[in-house]
């Protein structure tokens, strides 16, 4: 036996010699199912890693048509499930969840068409379960300078979901009003 007999791939005299380079249609379509079976995807992500795997423009370009004609890839249904994934899992607000799918390459009219979806008073009660679930039993809401640094970590905590400063404040002040025995200014406990 030689050591050819034993040699990687095919050999220089072989038919197949020539045709090492993988067909870029062939990659970019393998690139895009890949992506689309790990999650859904905006047309603008998958164009993004195309580029990234160094597939020609045009190349790219004709793969996601075609994947867009076939309802592979929809921005619309992509929008929808994105908000509404994210407004249940991390209760993020309508102007967070416009921010993120216009990162994601989701048009302004698209965005607002999935937003509609999220009623004000859901964003409302998202946000006040929040504030309920953050805040610590125990907490003496009735020392100004305590209630005041509660307030400004509750209100904080929404601004970073996308709450707009004045909505938040009104909602932990709310909330804290609530827990606050009318009598006494003592917090109500909250365990029986």
């Amino acid at each position: 036996m030689s050591s050819n007999d034993f040699q990687d791939g095919p050999g220089p005299d072989s038919p197949v010699a020539g045709d090492l380079e993988p067909d870029p249609v062939s990659v970019a379509q393998a690139i895009v199912y890949r992506q689309l079976a790990a999650s859904a995807k905006s047309r603008l992500q998958l164009a993004r890693k195309l580029a990234e795997r160094n597939v020609p423009e045009d190349v790219a370009e004709a793969v996601l048509d075609k994947f867009q004609e076939a309802r592979l890839i929809n921005d619309a249904d992509f929008a929808d499930m994105w908000v509404r994934s994210r407004s249940q899992s991390r209760k993020l607000a309508k102007g967070a969840l416009r921010r993120e799918l216009a990162e994601k390459g989701v048009d302004q009219e698209t965005a607002a068409a999935a937003l509609e979806q999220l009623s004000d008073a859901d964003e409302e009660a998202a946000a006040r379960g929040l504030v309920e679930r953050k805040l610590r039993p125990g907490t003496n809401l009735g020392d100004k300078a305590e209630r005041d640094k509660v307030t400004r970590r509750l209100a904080s905590m929404l601004a970073r979901k996308g709450y707009q400063p004045s909505q938040a404040f009104r909602i932990v002040s709310e909330v804290l009003d609530a827990h606050t025995a009318p009598d006494n200014g003592q917090p109500l406990s909250r365990y029986p």
